[in-house]
């Protein structure tokens, strides 16, 4: 899972072609580290933005709890899940958007 920042998050998020899940997370949250391996598992681009590090673009979208998860496609937030949930609340919540 690729990391993007404040600086590239319009290239790499808004301006992709097919949709992508930003996994908003912190070095210390440790539900952000225990769905990282079900989001790596999703058919789905993934990547991951560290708050701390880049907090306009967190700011930009409201997050406010972590882990929180958004499924962006044509450079807009579609689907939007709080807090660490299995592979399955994913798959779910995603389905639609899964390849």
């Amino acid at each position: 899972m690729r990391e993007v920042t404040d600086a590239t998050f319009a290239d790499e998020v808004l301006a992709a072609e097919q949709p992508v899940v930003v996994d908003f997370w912190a070095p210390w949250c440790g539900p952000c580290k225990a769905i990282e391996p079900a989001l790596e598992q999703l058919p789905l681009d993934v990547v991951k933005l560290d708050i701390d590090a880049n907090p306009s673009t967190a700011a930009r979208y409201g997050v406010l709890s972590l882990p929180t998860v958004i499924l962006f496609a044509g450079g807009e937030p579609r689907e939007t899940v709080h807090g660490a949930r299995p592979k399955k609340h994913f798959e779910k919540v995603f389905a639609s958007y899964l390849r």
